[in-house]
C-alpha cells in the first residue's frame, strides 16, 4: 500500500472507539455519546472525501488496499470500493452518524449500546468495501449477533415481543448465511480446482474465461446465493422478518435494518451473483422478476392497513426492495444502475423515517396512527422530516427517490414489460400509504394532549438535517449519484450483450 489507507481508517476508527468507551466509566454518558459521535463523524468524512475524489475517467476498484492474510486458503485482507460499492459506503456513514444522534437520549447501559452499535457499523461498512469472498463472510458474521442483543436488550414491546422480534430477525438473518455459506464455498472449490485457490472476487470473476464454472453450476451456485441475499433483501416469501424485526428494535436499530442491512442482499446479488456466476443470474431472472412484483404489490396493500408507524415503513421498505430485485432482473446497464441508485435513496428516506418514528414514540410513548393526528402544530420539526420521508417515498420529482425508480422501469421495460407495469402501479399504493399516514399523523385539529410533548431539537435535528440534505441534493443533482454508479456499470454493457446473447464463454472480471 502506497497511499494512505483511507478504508481501514474508515473501518478501524469505530473499532478503537469502542476501547475507549470500555475504558469510560458507566455514569460518563455525555463522554460516551460524545467518543460515539465522533467515531461515526470521522468515517462519514472520510467516505466523502472517498466519493469525492473517486475518478470517474479510471473508474474499477480504488482506494485499493491488500494485505496476504491465510496464503493457503488464499484470503487477503483486501479493500477497495467502485461505482456501485462507494454509494453503498456513503450511505453507510451517513446513516451511522443519524443513528447516534437518534439515539443520543439512551438511558439504559448507554455505553453497551454506543459499542454494540458501532460493531455493528463497522461489519455492514466491511461488507461494502471488502473484495474478498472470506472477509465478506466475517463482515457479515459481525452483524448478525450485536442486532440480537440490541434489540433484545433496548427493542420496544407493542404489537410483537422484543424476545419474539430479536429471534426471528436472526433465525432468518442465520439461515441465509447458512446457504451464502455453502454456495461461497461451492464457488471457491469450483473456480480453480487444479490451482492455488483464491477467495479474489475479481479473480474469481474471471473463472469463466477458463471455462471452470459450467451453466449448470452457476445455476445450483446461484440459487443458494439468491436464498442467503434474497432473505436479507426480504424478498417475498422470505420477508416476514423484516417488519416485525423493525417493529421490536431500537430505532437506531432499525434505521440501520432498512438503511444498510438490507442492503447488502441486493449489493451481493449484483458483486457475487451476476458478476461472478452471470449464467446463473440470467437462468433465474425470470423468477426473480415475478417475486419482485410480489413485493412490491403485495407488500404495498398490507401497509395500507397497518395502524402502527413502524409496520407501516416496514411493509414499505418491503415493497421498496421490489423495485431493486426487478432493476436486477433486467440484466442491463440501466436496471443496475437504478437498482443500485435506489438501493441508496431507500436507504437514506427509510433512515430518516424510522428517525421520526422513533422521536414521535420516545415523547408522546405511542406509535398507534389512530391516537395521533395534529403534531405538526407541536411538533414542526418532526413534521419536516416526516413529510421529507414521505414524498421522497412516493416518489416526488426533485428528490432522491424519482431518477433511481424511473431509471429501474426503463430499464425493467424493453425485458419484462407485464412486470414493469405491474410495478408501475405499485407507485399509486405507495402514495396511498404514505399520504394517509401524513395526514393522520401530522395534520388535523390541534390536540391538547400533545402539548407537553416537545419537538426535536438541539442534537436531535442532527438526523434531520444529515439525511434531509441527501435527499435534496441527490434529487436535484442525480448525476451525482447516478454518474459515479454508471462509471462501474456502464463498461459492463459488453458483458450484458454476451450474457443475454446466452454465450457459453464469459468475459470475466468487470469490475
Amino acid at each position: 500500500m502506497n497511499q494512505f489507507p483511507l478504508l481501514t481508517a474508515i473501518l478501524l476508527i469505530p473499532l478503537l472507539a469502542i476501547f475507549i468507551l470500555i475504558a469510560l466509566p458507566r455514569k460518563a454518558a455525555q463522554q460516551i455519546r460524545s467518543v460515539a459521535a465522533v467515531a461515526t463523524t470521522l468515517p462519514l468524512l472520510l467516505a466523502i472525501y472517498a466519493y469525492v475524489t473517486y475518478d470517474f475517467a479510471v473508474g474499477g476498484m480504488q482506494f485499493v488496499e491488500r494485505i496476504p492474510w491465510i496464503k493457503d486458503l488464499g484470503v487477503s485482507y483486501a479493500l477497495g470500493v467502485d461505482g456501485i460499492s462507494l454509494p453503498m459506503l456513503l450511505l453507510t456513514t451517513l446513516i451511522g452518524v443519524s443513528a447516534v444522534f437518534s439515539s443520543w437520549n439512551i438511558r439504559q447501559r448507554s455505553k453497551e449500546f454506543f459499542v454494540l452499535l458501532l460493531i455493528l457499523l463497522t461489519g455492514v461498512a466491511g461488507t461494502f468495501i471488502t473484495t474478498d469472498l472470506f472477509i465478506f463472510l466475517l463482515f457479515y458474521e459481525m452483524v448478525v449477533i450485536p442486532i440480537y442483543i440490541m434489540v433484545l436488550i433496548w427493542g420496544s414491546t407493542k404489537r410483537v415481543s422484543k424476545e419474539y422480534a430479536g429471534m426471528k430477525l436472526t433465525i432468518y438473518l442465520l439461515i441465509g448465511s447458512a446457504f451464502m455459506l455453502v454456495g461461497i464455498i461451492a464457488l471457491y472449490l469450483q473456480a480453480y480446482p487444479a490451482g492455488q485457490r483464491t477467495f479474489d472476487m475479481q479473480v474469481l470473476a474471471q473463472a469463466n474465461l477458463l471455462g471452470s464454472l459450467p451453466e449448470g453450476f452457476q445455476i445450483g451456485a446461484f440459487f443458494l446465493l439468491l436464498l442467503g441475499f434474497g432473505s436479507l433483501l426480504s424478498m417475498v416469501p422470505f420477508h416476514s422478518w423484516s417488519p416485525d424485526g423493525y417493529a421490536g428494535a431500537p430505532t437506531a436499530v432499525s434505521m440501520i435494518h432498512a438503511g444498510v442491512l438490507k442492503k447488502i442482499g441486493g449489493y451481493g446479488l449484483i458483486r457475487i451473483g451476476l458478476l461472478i456466476l452471470p449464467l446463473g443470474a440470467k437462468f433465474w431472472a425470470p423468477v426473480i422478476a415475478v417475486l419482485a412484483v410480489g413485493n412490491v404489490l403485495y407488500a404495498a396493500f398490507i401497509a395500507l392497513v397497518q395502524k402502527d408507524l413502524k409496520y407501516v415503513i416496514g411493509y414499505s421498505s418491503v415493497s421498496h426492495m421490489g423495485y431493486v430485485l426487478i432493476g436486477f432482473a433486467a440484466l442491463n446497464v440501466t436496471g443496475i444502475n437504478g437498482a443500485v441508485a435506489n438501493m441508496f435513496a431507500h436507504g437514506v428516506m427509510s433512515a430518516l423515517f424510522f428517525a421520526m418514528i422513533g422521536f414521535v414514540y420516545e415523547k408522546t410513548h405511542t406509535r398507534h396512527i389512530p391516537d395521533m393526528g395534529g403534531l405538526a402544530h407541536q411538533m414542526p420539526h418532526i413534521a419536516v422530516g416526516f413529510m421529507l420521508a414521505g414524498m421522497a417515498s412516493l416518489g416526488l420529482p426533485g428528490l432522491v427517490g424519482f431518477i433511481p425508480e424511473f431509471t429501474i422501469f426503463v430499464g425493467a421495460f424493453s425485458v419484462y414489460p407485464v412486470c414493469a407495469v405491474a410495478a408501475v402501479s405499485g407507485i399509486i399504493f405507495t402514495a396511498l400509504y404514505v399520504l394517509r399516514l401524513l395526514a393522520n399523523v401530522l395534520f388535523g385539529p390541534r390536540q391538547e394532549k400533545f402539548d407537553d410533548c416537545p419537538d426535536a431539537a438541539g442534537v436531535e435535528l442532527v438526523p434531520l438535517f444529515v439525511l434531509g440534505t441527501a435527499i435534496v441534493l441527490f434529487g436535484v443533482f442525480p448525476q451525482l449519484l447516478l454518474g459515479m454508479i454508471n462509471s462501474t456499470v456502464a463498461p459492463l454493457m459488453p458483458f450484458f450483450s454476451q450474457l443475454h446473447e446466452a454465450a457459453p464463454v464469459l468475459i470475466g472480471g468487470w469490475f
